[in-house]
């Protein structure tokens, strides 16, 4: 079984407990789909200057930005961490719930803590359908 912890560092967006439990969904959810059974994440919010500060120091790119994560082991397969700022703005520009922001943002983490990237444009199909896979799966649409 997947272990999964969160740990809210910001106050600029509300995330309630109700989100929590869908998150940790999420996780579960795309981890059994890539063939994981046991393990722990840990899935942060920050603000956008925490995150920004954790770029610089770990991809040396001087910006915040949506997501990051960080693989550890099999036992432990990592830590996420999600600007929440960087979410609902996001959310708003695709027009879609911060809800369906959050859950792209940590499945997406997920597929990173398991070695996918999207470098070139095939990573970048196969990662998106593996997204949407585990979307559809919880049912999770745009609206």
């Amino acid at each position: 079984m997947i272990n999964v912890d969160f740990n809210d560092q910001q106050n600029e967006v509300e995330i309630s407990q109700e989100m929590f439990s869908l998150l940790e969904k999420v996780v579960k959810t795309a981890a059994e789909l890539e063939g994981y059974s046991g393990g722990e994440v840990s899935v942060a919010f920050v603000s956008n200057q925490q995150i920004k500060e954790l770029n610089k120091k770990y991809r040396d790119k001087n910006e915040a930005t949506d997501v990051l994560s960080f693989p550890i082991d099999q036992d432990i397969l990592g830590d996420i961490i999600i600007s929440a700022q960087r979410a609902a703005v996001q959310a708003e520009e695709y027009g879609h719930s911060l809800k369906r922001e959050l859950a792209y943002l940590t499945v997406h983490g997920m597929l990173h803590l398991f070695g996918y990237d999207h470098h070139g444009q095939e990573e970048k199909d196969e990662m998106r359908q593996k997204e949407e896979r585990v979307l559809t799966e919880l049912d999770i649409s745009r609206d």
